[in-house]
């Protein structure tokens, strides 16, 4: 997936993402974060900047208190 690399993705839109990647692929939130990281970084964690990784990890955070 490509992200526009004019906006800063925020931390609700990867809680979302993460729920679906979960939903879809009917795997675990550690897995989901690996699928997320691959498809939207592509092994660059701050290929968006420092925030939207942050925004990134405070979702799987998030996510994973929650669990």
């Amino acid at each position: 997936m490509k992200l526009n690399r004019s906006g800063k993705t925020s931390k609700e839109f990867f809680v979302s993402y993460l729920k679906l990647v979960m939903n879809t692929q009917k795997c675990s939130l550690e897995v989901a974060k690996e699928i997320t990281f691959d498809r939207i970084f592509e092994g660059q964690p701050h290929c968006f900047g420092k925030e939207v990784y942050d925004n990134f990890l405070s979702a799987y955070e998030e996510m994973k208190e929650s669990d």
